[in-house]
């Protein structure tokens, strides 16, 4: 957060535990005022074979990765719609919605739950004019990104992926900026792969 506030003076940045208090998280979303859109970003990942998958894991990745989403989303929502602004709405889920990761079963459940409510979202906000996408992209070369996914796991993973590369942090924020855009005024509903052509293997 800190390093947000350096790059870019001008954000108004808070701390919030978002998967622990549902209603201090509204609360402080609807004081900071109507959007014009929103990006969900947030997400934990917690990799555990099936059999040493715990419930406070279930728990920990559910509460950010959906309930949160959920829960910032309607407090933006209803504010837009309040303000009778239209918006955009963009959230981050992952090629692990799409394909089994091996060691990600909760975190493959939470982001195949963000596409399914992302399309309810859609349907349900698009006659108040706010569109909901999401973007899901695969490996992303964030410094997490590069510390985690390197060596026989990353390779492994760049086999699967016919351009033979992670993405790359401005891929994404590009693939973003366009659908939270006035260029992108009839997409709605859809989950978009920033993956290389890793779903066509």
């Amino acid at each position: 957060m800190n390093s947000l506030v350096v790059e870019c003076p001008f954000i108004k940045s808070v701390l919030l535990d978002i998967g622990a208090d549902w209603n201090r998280t509204a609360q402080v979303i609807e004081e900071l005022g109507v959007f014009d859109c929103l990006v969900n970003n947030a997400a934990v990942a917690i990799c555990t074979p099936f059999f040493g998958i715990k419930p406070e894991q279930f728990d920990e990745m559910f509460n950010i990765n959906v309930k949160a989403v959920i829960n910032i989303t309607q407090a933006v929502a209803k504010g837009m719609i309040q303000a009778g602004k239209k918006g955009s709405i963009v959230n981050l889920s992952s090629q692990a919605s799409k394909a089994a990761l091996k060691n990600h079963l909760i975190y493959c459940g939470t982001k195949g739950a963000l596409d399914a409510i992302s399309r309810v979202m859609a349907l349900e906000l698009a006659p108040h004019g706010i569109r909901v996408n999401c973007v899901n992209p695969t490996v992303v070369l964030t410094d997490m990104g590069r510390e985690h996914w390197t060596g026989e796991k990353a390779e492994e993973m760049l086999n699967k992926i016919p351009l033979r590369r992670f993405a790359e942090v401005y891929e994404v924020v590009n693939t973003i900026l366009f659908l939270l855009s006035d260029a992108a005024p009839i997409v709605n509903a859809v989950s978009l792969p920033i993956d290389g052509g890793f779903l066509a293997c």
